[in-house]
């Protein structure tokens, strides 16, 4: 299936609404109905979680670190120690509206196994993911001959947490090939716009410094 057929893009938020927020979370709380039921792993301090509560969604979260579990619940959020990886296999099928995953595929050690759980727990999944295929990663490497480090990925090789870097077009690719429908679509650019709906994915695998999807199940017997 060629990469067009497989997503439908979404009109994206423009960078002067993000105030205290960043415009992947605006994007993300703008997928989301109120009342829905939430579930967002790998929280960090729960600024995702602060910005769906004052929107009417009911949050809880999972987050690694103990540092960050701390800060979440001293904002008085519903917020437990956990592992992607290993932890949402404890969670039941279909008990959450939305499960998101924001920046944090690329930590994982089992991105593929983490996506599939996403969509057993909750009746969609977001995710949002640096995109290695963005312009000045690939001239970091081209030109410079190192692994890119950038405003949002500054941490050197030999210390990121991030393990499994991915481009737009590969986490396409992934989808279908684990039957996922990409009911929305949006990648960003260097100053957090959305890259024009209208150009085709080479251009957002080029343009795009992120990208962030609505995901849900394909149909069965695909």
């Amino acid at each position: 299936m060629a990469l067009q057929e497989q997503a439908l893009p979404l009109g994206g938020v423009a960078p002067d609404r993000t105030g205290n927020f960043r415009t992947d979370h605006l994007l993300v709380a703008e997928m989301i109905g109120r009342g829905a039921k939430v579930l967002d792993v790998g929280c960090g301090d729960g600024e995702l979680l602060q910005l769906l509560e004052s929107r009417g969604i009911d949050g809880r979260g999972i987050e690694l670190s103990r540092e960050g579990v701390n800060r979440c619940v001293a904002k008085g959020l519903a917020v437990v120690q956990g592992d992607a990886d290993t932890d949402l296999v404890n969670y039941p099928d279909d008990a959450f509206d939305y499960v998101v995953l924001s920046q944090t595929l690329q930590a994982t050690r089992q991105p593929k196994v983490v996506l599939e759980n996403l969509l057993r727990i909750g009746r969609r999944a977001i995710v949002s993911f640096p995109n290695f295929g963005f312009w000045k990663m690939r001239l970091q490497l081209l030109i410079g001959g190192h692994m890119p480090r950038t405003e949002n990925l500054p941490a050197t090789w030999y210390d990121t947490a991030n393990i499994h870097f991915c481009t737009i077009k590969d986490f396409v690719e992934l989808c279908d090939a684990i039957n996922v429908k990409m009911e929305r679509a949006v990648a960003l650019d260097l100053y957090g716009r959305p890259v024009p709906l209208n150009l085709p994915w080479w251009v957002w695998n080029m343009f795009g410094e992120q990208g962030v999807f609505l995901l849900s199940r394909g149909r069965v017997g695909r």
